[in-house]
């Protein structure tokens, strides 16, 4: 039973350390930086971006790169709900474009934004 709980409780410390990936040995960005706020998705499934198979790709000025420094994976299951090949979300950035590829430094994905509703009202 120990061995159960221990193991439940460093998966899930695990799981929050890889929220976020980050070249430069922290989960923050670098200052000396700019940071990017730019749309991220699957390439191949919301960009039209050729490839093989799902990959990781920003929008930064209107053009879509794949990403280098960050894969598809590491933001949980990309054909969930708000998975990247059924979503395009936000991210906070840095890196340079190298050889048409984004090579990322720092790469933050931002909570989804939730969509105005209609309320229900109870009597």
């Amino acid at each position: 039973m120990k061995t159960s709980i221990l193991t439940l409780f460093l998966t899930l410390l695990l799981s929050i350390g890889y929220g976020q990936v980050s070249k430069n040995g922290s989960d923050k960005p670098n200052p000396k930086e700019k940071v990017m706020l730019v749309e991220t998705s699957c390439g191949e499934c919301n960009f039209g971006l050729s490839g093989k198979s799902c990959d990781l790709a920003v929008r930064i000025d209107g053009k879509s790169y794949f990403v280098d420094g960050a894969t598809i994976h590491d933001f949980g299951n990309p054909h969930g709900d708000d998975g990247f090949c059924n979503a395009v979300r936000k991210a906070e950035v840095q890196g340079k474009i190298v050889k048409d590829r984004f090579k990322a430094t720092y790469f933050k994905l931002l909570p989804v934004e939730k969509k105005a509703g209609k309320e229900s009202k109870t009597e």
